[in-house]
């Protein structure tokens, strides 16, 4: 009984006070490194940020998809609810679209999107169809250092989440299929939805086009102030040229 007990306990029993200092210490430096580097940083800048060894990491997290797939998680759930808040609390169509958009980019959730939810296509192209050879990026293409693995497919209208495998270098295998950004998507695309049929928002702009708005207004910057500035200026732009003009 003394030793089945022994060995369930570390299943339950909450982690010691030092454990869980470098637990809040890793995620943060995941944040920050992943933010600033890409989803394929190497565990050991993480480690050196956290100021831990990469055994602490590696105890904590099994491998690095394990820990990518946390960051996504949590980034995830925190624009979810960033669209929910600004849904139930701002009446007007615009003012809700344009509330979430401006929050999500001063936290700096762009750097952090999965991959898979950030895909543009080009007119005529099918969902999850590679981009024609010799293309060019859509206007506004996002950073493919702070945001890797991008790929182009997501025709008008189409918001899906395309779980595809983008290989291990980057501890991207499998990100997207259990991140809760189908349920991202979803409540970003009543944002959308509404906006459209207040006629504020451009007919053409969809759901991907608002998610690309808020990974391209978040540049790394080493000025925090700085920083600031130049999202909301960008931000700025960006919002009116989402915006529809009369004829």
């Amino acid at each position: 009984m003394g030793t089945a007990g022994a060995a369930s306990a570390p299943r339950s029993a909450p982690l010691r006070v030092d454990a869980q200092r470098n637990l809040e210490h890793v995620l943060r430096a995941a944040r920050e490194v992943f933010g600033e580097l890409g989803y394929g940083a190497p565990m050991e800048d993480v480690a050196r940020r956290a100021r831990v060894g990469v055994g602490t990491v590696y105890r904590r997290f099994p491998s690095k998809d394990v820990l990518v797939r946390r960051i996504a998680e949590e980034e995830t759930s925190r624009l979810t609810e960033q669209a929910r808040t600004a849904l139930g609390q701002e009446e007007k169509p615009w003012s809700a679209l344009s509330r979430f958009l401006r929050t999500s980019v001063a936290s700096g959730a762009g750097r952090l999107l999965p991959p898979q939810v950030l895909r543009v296509g080009v007119d005529g192209e099918e969902p999850g169809a590679p981009a024609a050879s010799g293309a060019t990026s859509a206007p506004g293409a996002v950073d493919e250092a702070r945001v890797p693995q991008q790929r182009q497919g997501v025709g008008q209208d189409d918001f899906r989440v395309v779980g595809q495998r983008s290989g291990g270098a980057d501890g991207l295998d499998g990100l997207g299929e259990d991140t809760g950004a189908v349920e991202l998507l979803e409540v970003v695309g009543r944002l959308v939805d509404r906006a459209r049929e207040s006629g504020e928002l451009r007919r053409d702009v969809t759901v991907a086009d608002v998610l690309l708005v808020i990974a391209t207004a978040a540049p790394s910057l080493p000025d925090a102030a700085q920083q600031a500035a130049a999202s909301a200026r960008l931000l700025d732009i960006l919002l009116e040229g989402l915006r529809s003009r009369p004829a």
